[in-house]
């Protein structure tokens, strides 16, 4: 009895090491294994959208293409290119942690929620926009229902005005959703950087960090699907016409 105890105390379990784990490395691939289960779920739930995308795009096409190529397309490649940036500052954030460099950690996860908020900030412009152009589906604002002004929009001869309306019912749905989730990340990547503030991660022990990127990847990955979705669609189309 004696040397057991002299040997539980020559190898004390690390302090975050949950009592149901045999050691680290089991706890940190439980823990991946749980993210990977609850990625595929999300990616369930999207694939209903862009489902739903894919059915109604084929019956309108033309009212789509025109929906679409009245979208900001500068914006939208503007915060395409700030969510890449954000996977590569979240990697570096999660490869900081694993060689226990804290303050690189520190400064990379602060970088990666700037880069969430920048995202976030021109989305809300973009928002504002359809807003002020009366895009909004349905009744939703009192006073602003949805009411596109025809000419602006190039609307061929033909084609139903109110096809354009399912269009950004699909972009809304899309999109809101994924700035959801971007909202999710940031308050999940706050809890990261106090817990990194505080010393708490180790080359032993960065797990949290890993699944808070695998999560990250996920989101940044969604919007690479939605760009070209949502605002190159009349540009394909205009093309393929041609």
């Amino acid at each position: 009895m004696p040397e057991d105890l002299a040997t539980t105390h020559a190898h004390p379990a690390h302090p975050a090491l949950q009592h149901h784990f045999e050691n680290m490395e089991q706890q940190r691939e439980a823990g991946t294994l749980g993210m990977w289960v609850f990625l595929v779920t999300e990616i369930m739930f999207f694939g209903g959208m862009f489902l739903a995308y894919t059915l109604y795009r084929y019956k309108y096409p033309e009212a789509f293409a025109a929906a679409s190529n009245h979208l900001d397309i500068r914006l939208g490649a503007i915060n395409t290119v700030v969510l890449i940036i954000s996977s590569f500052t979240m990697a570096m954030a999660v490869f900081s942690t694993q060689i226990g460099k804290r303050r690189n950690s520190i400064i990379f996860i602060v970088m990666t929620m700037a880069l969430g908020l920048a995202f976030l900030v021109i989305k809300a412009f973009e928002y504002h926009s359809k807003y002020v152009d009366n895009l909004i589906p349905g009744t939703l604002i009192p006073g602003h229902p949805f009411n596109p002004n025809l000419h602006e929009m190039h609307l061929p001869a033909g084609v139903a005005p109110g096809n354009l309306q399912m269009f950004y019912v699909i972009y809304f749905a899309m999109t809101g959703m994924h700035a959801l989730h971007m909202l999710i990340g940031l308050g999940i990547l706050t809890v990261i950087l106090i817990m990194a503030w505080r010393g708490r991660f180790s080359p032993e022990y960065h797990a949290p960090v890993e699944i808070s990127g695998l999560y990250w990847h996920f989101v940044d990955i969604v919007w690479i699907f939605l760009f070209p979705l949502l605002y190159l669609l009349a540009r394909h189309l205009a093309g393929h016409m041609g």
